[in-house]
């Protein structure tokens, strides 16, 4: 064991410009509550309520106005902040940025209006599982059995499905002791599948629809409606009663009475209750096709509206600043906190002027002519490091004409033709789902036939490569789409 000295020289971010880093990264969302909550908490900045008069924005001295932000085309110089650059922590240079604006409309509620906001009146609506676990909980059964059923019930998806291609699977998930058995959580299943709505905990269209077959009172229409669903599913959806009937040996009429009462069973139950969890999205820049050229600018309602307080602050500047050291640490946090949304709102822009500028095909004639593009092609592009762009594209949006994208969604890694020219994977799964788009419905593709076909056409593509595109396209796999699942 020995002690010795050494010198080192490294890179480091100082406090403020780690968190400027972290802010850049946030998305529109939690970007406004932060600066919301440096707002609520400095009495140096300041919300701008209405809009100033042009002229007046123009000629007020000290009052940075955001158009040269707000609009860009793609030749126009833009000035962002390389995140990874060091900066400096004192006030000097900077003291005439005490105002950001923005020409977007103010619609942030007032605390004190939350109460009589209308959407606290409106109702909540009762999802699957709580809608399952209410009825669970009346049944008087053991805690071991009612422990077996609720995770029966939290692993049902939104159609009301078990989708496991064993029950077994849900042994380790319980945690019981001792270990639940196999005949024990089939029990647990049948009492979920006698709960409503009917068809609830089904694994399987054909089980969903056989278990709401105990609605049915008359006994032979029942036996023949099982007939059907357990044997002749996928002949129903061609309505040929005729051809059933002569099949089973029963009455057209029968067959034809059966198979309308059919069709007006729920092959999904859950889809009752609760709504889909739709997420809105705000985009933080909007391009647009202008005289030929696309533009690239700032979405207004993302830019909040924060200022610096000049009455506060020039009262402060003529008194004693020495004997009031947490005002003054304040005013430069305020200072500080209209530098980064200045630097954020440039960066952003830089970045998807630079994506567009190079994507610019993808904008003129879809997915399938995007290029391949890599972070490092945009940094150099906007003068920042790869990390920068990596954070800017981080939870940032951009509405297009075609429609709303994640930065993300325009980089991809190049992939080698047979041709030798190179293709971006984006443009792979744009012709994947036109694939599955046009397939025919009795008879869909799978990844294998995709992946032979797609070779067919010059890309060399690996199935586990199709396979993860499909998931990233929401689709499902060809046997559920067989099945109409």
């Amino acid at each position: 064991m020995y002690l010795h000295t050494e010198q080192r020289q490294q890179q480091g971010l100082s406090p403020r410009l780690q968190q400027a880093v972290r802010l850049l990264q946030l998305s529109s969302l939690d970007f406004a509550h932060e600066v919301q909550a440096a707002v609520d908490s400095n009495p140096f900045l300041d919300t701008v309520d209405d809009e100033p008069p042009e002229d007046a924005a123009a000629a007020a001295p000290g009052v940075a106005t955001p158009d040269a932000l707000h609009t860009s085309t793609l030749d126009a110089p833009t000035v962002p902040l390389a995140a990874d650059d060091d900066g400096s922590d004192g006030d000097g240079g900077d003291d005439n940025r005490d105002s950001w604006q923005t020409a977007g409309p103010s619609d942030t509620p007032r605390s004190d209006d939350l109460d009589g906001s209308p959407m606290n009146r409106v109702a909540a609506e009762t999802s699957l599982t709580e809608y399952l676990l209410r009825q669970l909980h009346v049944l008087q059964i053991p805690a071991r059995d009612m422990l077996m059923a609720e995770a029966i019930v939290e692993s049902l998806d939104d159609d009301g499905y078990l989708r496991l291609e064993d029950l077994s699977e849900l042994i380790p998930v319980i945690g019981l002791d001792p270990v639940a058995s196999l005949p024990e959580l089939q029990i647990a299943l049948k009492r979920v599948q006698s709960l409503e709505p009917a068809g609830v905990g089904a694994r399987s269209v054909v089980e969903c629809l056989l278990l709401q077959l105990d609605g049915v009172e008359d006994r032979d229409e029942r036996e023949l409606m099982r007939r059907l669903v357990s044997e002749k599913l996928e002949s129903l959806a061609h309505k040929d009663a005729a051809t059933l009937a002569k099949q089973l040996g029963r009455p057209v009429e029968a067959v034809a009475a059966a198979c309308a009462r059919i069709r007006r069973l729920d092959p999904r139950p859950g889809w009752r209750f609760g709504s889909a969890d739709i997420r809105y999205i705000t985009p933080d820049v909007i391009v647009k096709k202008v005289r030929n050229t696309w533009t690239v600018s700032l979405n207004p309602a993302i830019v909040p509206k924060v200022r610096l307080h000049r009455v506060y602050a020039e009262m402060f500047q003529r008194h004693q600043q020495a004997h009031h050291p947490e005002l003054a640490s304040q005013l430069r946090e305020a200072r500080w906190t209209l530098r980064n949304v200045e630097q954020r709102f440039a960066t952003i822009l830089g970045v998807a002027q630079a994506i567009v500028k190079r994507q610019h095909h993808f904008f003129d004639y879809g997915p399938l002519a995007m290029k391949p593009m890599g972070l490092k092609e945009i940094a150099e592009e906007v003068g920042v490091h790869e990390s920068t762009v990596s954070r800017v594209t981080n939870n940032k949006y951009m509405a297009t004409p075609s429609g709303v994208f994640e930065f993300k969604y325009f980089f991809s890694r190049a992939m080698t033709a047979t041709s030798g020219t190179a293709f971006s994977g984006t443009a792979i799964r744009g012709l994947i789902k036109d694939m599955i788009e046009n397939e025919k419905p009795d008879n869909p593709l799978s990844d294998a036939e995709i992946t032979r076909q797609l070779a067919q056409q010059g890309f060399v593509v690996a199935r586990r490569t199709v396979t993860k595109y499909r998931h990233l396209l929401k689709v499902d796999a060809v046997e559920r789409r067989r099945n109409g699942a």
